[in-house]
């Protein structure tokens, strides 16, 4: 019987896992799923290191290159509501505390148009950027 536990703590201790073993996800494959399947999204849990963050309006946008613009770039983009929660849980802002930092958000990674403008007003000419919004604080989690 003794065995039979020991090798149930081995077991267990072997499934067990740190935040520090997630593998970051490939945002090059995740660009492309999300371009495959506009206007739907891709739903899953994603692993990335922050590079970069801006505010705009209310939102918080975290991206994964240092340019937002970058085709490489995923932006997790935070409802005012969740950059609100997070600034008292971290105790500064979430784009001055997470930068450099691993994250995992859960959610629907999704291609979106954004379209250039010109003295206030849109032109014809757009991109496309791939972002993860957060809507609420139990879809983001610090890895480290």
């Amino acid at each position: 019987m003794k065995y039979f536990y020991l090798a149930l703590v081995v077991f267990l201790s072997g499934c067990a896992s740190t935040n520090n073993e997630l593998v970051n996800t490939d945002a090059m494959r995740l660009i492309e799923k999300a371009a495959d399947v506009a206007p739907k999204s891709v739903n899953g849990e994603f692993v990335f290191k922050v590079q970069a963050a801006g505010k705009q309006r209310d939102y918080v946008y975290l991206n994964t290159q240092l340019d937002y613009r970058d085709g490489r770039n995923i932006t997790i983009a935070l409802s005012p509501h969740v950059a609100d929660y997070l600034k008292t849980e971290f105790g500064s802002t979430p784009q001055e505390y997470l930068v450099n930092k691993r994250v995992m958000v859960r959610g629907e990674a999704k291609q979106i148009k954004v379209w250039f403008t010109s003295n206030g007003r849109r032109t014809d000419k757009y991109y496309f950027q791939t972002h993860i919004r957060v809507s609420s604080p139990d879809q983001i989690q610090v890895l480290g």
